[in-house]
């Protein structure tokens, strides 16, 4: 089992996170999705009573998706795959500021391979220590990882200016570009702090799946809060109805998509 906390410290408020990740979440679907494979999204609607984390609100929003995906693993993983077994279901519990996601693979690997990946939304600078309230011999095994959307390393191959925090300027919010270590200086500023935890178990590649899960993540967390910011133009002033709009428009597009789009390629995050 491998735990990493990821931290990507954004200049922008809570509050506002909230409408800039679901609305990114919705435009990264629309792109990734095409040709038989992407997202398809099988339930999304309002849970109550379920305790996530203690201090958290127990009500929030609940999707289950189902990610359709065999030409997005590596070449080796494809090779020991058997037909129909690389499809992954994601279960997301949003009860922001907390979010809860799991995924598994039901159809082939039941209960020997899942990931969690537990978000904590907090008004700070990624300095705050174990928000995740993990018991001694966890916090024992957790590897913390920072990650600077405008400073960090990004493969050519997936490069594009638009999505460049450093070119990126905000007209709305007046915000960017990011350049020098705009973190110690941004206001407003938050920090998702994402804990993830792998285990596959499967035995003589074990570590390698969870080894190349982990790179997997961190490329995703990496990519899409790039967008998140860059997008801020579009995002800026919506509100909650019209996420919910837009998301009940979605669902229908990504079904057409699938079943008639050219295939593309697929990094997209929870549903948080």
């Amino acid at each position: 089992m491998l735990i990493k906390e990821y931290r990507i410290i954004l200049p922008m408020s809570v509050e506002e996170y909230q409408i800039a990740q679901l609305y990114s979440v919705d435009q990264a679907s629309k792109r990734e999705t095409g040709g038989g494979e992407g997202v398809e999204i099988v339930t999304n609607e309002k849970y109550d009573g379920v305790n996530l984390l203690e201090g958290q609100p127990t009500s929030g929003q609940f999707t289950h998706k189902v990610y359709h995906m065999k030409s997005k693993v590596p070449a080796w993983l494809r090779f020991i795959a058997p037909k129909g077994s690389l499809e992954f279901h994601e279960k997301a519990w949003n009860a922001y500021p907390y979010c809860r996601t799991k995924y598994s693979n039901p159809q082939y690997m039941k209960d020997k391979f899942w990931l969690t990946i537990e978000s904590l939304h907090l008004a700070d600078r990624g300095t705050s220590e174990n928000v995740h309230n993990l018991p001694p011999e966890k916090l024992a095994k957790r590897e913390v990882v920072y990650i600077d959307i405008a400073n960090d390393y990004v493969d050519p191959k997936e490069y594009k200016a638009e999505w460049d925090p450093s070119k990126f300027r905000c007209e709305k919010a007046q915000r960017g570009p990011l350049t020098g270590n705009w973190k110690d200086t941004a206001d407003p500023v938050m920090c998702c702090y994402k804990l993830v935890t792998i285990e596959f178990k499967w035995f003589g590649i074990q570590s390698k799946v969870e080894s190349w899960s982990h790179k997997a993540e961190r490329k995703l967390f990496l990519n899409f809060h790039r967008q998140v910011f860059c997008w801020m133009d579009e995002w800026y002033g919506l509100t909650m109805d019209d996420i919910r709009e837009i998301e009940e428009k979605t669902k229908e597009m990504l079904d057409e998509q699938r079943r008639k789009g050219e295939l593309r390629s697929l990094y997209v995050p929870a549903d948080e």
